[in-house]
């Protein structure tokens, strides 16, 4: 597959920056902007995240939210918009909790991102880099996080892994 010249992707850690990074990559483009969220709030926790995310973008931005249907939400963006993506990680929890078939839904998250035309920006949290989890729930998700990470960043024009608040060019 070819890259897109319009795909950015963006990797980090918990707390690392990547998403207000992510943010400024889009905004740098005029508006409207789209952002498609991945996250339901379920508990207080969850949504004081949402909530920080949502004051931090502030006006210009419409949000389109798509705990499931990733790939259905970026073919319904408007086609000529500046979009963000935030995350790939909880969208594939979302997805292994109701049992998806993964491999159909990379291959269908691909074909979504190659469709688009308009800068892109996709957001995920890099979990390959620590311990191997205890639990298979979790290896089985970090597996599944690496391989969906290889085959977006095989895709993307650029890619970088935010550290601390500061990108670092991978791609």
């Amino acid at each position: 597959m070819t890259e897109s010249p319009h795909l950015t992707f963006i990797l980090g850690g918990a707390r690392s920056g990547k998403s207000a990074y992510a943010e400024g990559l889009i905004m740098a483009y005029a508006p409207p902007w789209t952002y498609v969220a991945t996250a339901q709030a379920f508990d207080d926790e969850m949504r004081a995240r949402i909530d920080l995310h949502l004051a931090r973008r502030g006006s210009g931005w419409r949000t389109i939210e798509a705990p499931q249907d990733l790939p259905g939400a970026i073919a319904d963006a408007p086609p000529e918009a500046p979009l963000l993506i935030d995350c790939l990680g909880i969208w594939l929890s979302n997805r292994m909790h109701v049992e998806a078939d993964l491999v159909a839904d990379r291959a269908a998250l691909i074909a979504a991102l190659v469709a688009r035309r308009a800068p892109t920006v996709v957001v995920s949290p890099e979990v390959g880099l620590s311990i191997v989890p205890e639990n298979a729930l979790a290896r089985r998700f970090r597996d599944a996080a690496g391989l969906l990470h290889q085959e977006v960043a095989r895709i993307a024009a650029h890619v970088a892994l935010v550290v601390a608040g500061y990108p670092v060019k991978v791609k």
